[in-house]
């Protein structure tokens, strides 16, 4: 399968300083401590529902709702061969993301976390020829996606590094799979506005949401976990992995850079 995907979120390295005293939306873990697990799932929580509104201290934009100006879709072979754009995309519900588990590593420092969302909608304009389910499709106009009910469980792949004196985490990957209750979709002006045929694809994809929804996992899957690495990596750019955790060690893994990640 050849996928290839681009997503722009309004997200940059922020040329602020960083915090230099623990804001109040951070809750400090130790690793040493057997309730850690608890305590990490309150902290993931509390700093979830400070990216909901965003951060502007730290040119952080809203989680919610997020806007993505485009994503940029190519996927052939198998169930979906798609080629598709969608523009000016907003995305709203992560806003309401409850945390079930929040784990640490505590040799390597990798985040462990498993959330729910109850509902999320992606609305924007698309731009769609190809197939799914090997129906044929071609349209462009509004569209929106709903997948409801969703588990995510998600791993981010962990660094340290010093700045400042301070030393950081560094989010270099993250990776998703997720679990969903339902999925509702539609697209406006299918083939040319065709009402007939707009409406009958429309109620063919939702009465076979299981499927559909496979076929679309891995382009989902590619924009959560974009959209996460993104904030995941100004969030802790910004926030010294001490504030966070205490008891992190400067030890073989730390390195040193001055640098922006």
């Amino acid at each position: 399968m050849l996928l290839l995907f681009l997503v722009t979120v309004l997200i940059h390295h922020s040329s602020a300083e960083h915090y230099k005293t623990k804001p109040s939306f951070v809750k400090t873990c130790s690793l040493s401590d057997p309730d850690f697990d608890d305590c990490s799932q309150e902290a993931v929580q509390l700093l979830f529902n400070a990216l909901g509104p965003g951060l502007p201290e730290i040119d952080l934009p809203p989680l919610d709702p997020l806007k993505i100006p485009k994503i940029r879709i190519l996927q052939g072979e198998g169930p979906v061969n798609v080629n598709a754009a969608l523009d000016d995309v907003t995305v709203t519900g992560f806003g309401k993301t409850d945390v079930l588990l929040s784990q640490v590593d505590s040799k390597t420092y990798d985040f462990y976390t498993r959330v729910r969302v109850p509902k999320i909608r992606i609305e924007g304009t698309y731009d769609l020829k190809g197939k799914i389910l090997l129906i044929p499709l071609v349209g462009r106009g509004k569209c929106w996606f709903e997948p409801s009910n969703m588990t995510i469980d998600i791993v981010s792949d962990v660094k340290l590094y010093e700045k400042d004196g301070f030393p950081f985490f560094n989010v270099t990957q993250v990776h998703v799979k997720y679990n969903i209750g339902i999925l509702k979709l539609y697209m406006h002006n299918l083939f040319d506005g065709i009402s007939s045929l707009e409406e009958s694809t429309n109620a063919y994809l939702n009465a076979n949401w299981r499927p559909v929804s496979e076929s679309l996992r891995p382009i989902l899957s590619k924009t959560i976990e974009d959209i996460l690495l993104g904030f995941m990596q100004q969030i802790f750019h910004n926030l010294p992995a001490t504030f966070m955790i205490e008891d992190v060690k400067n030890n073989h893994l730390f390195s040193k850079r001055n640098d922006k990640v």
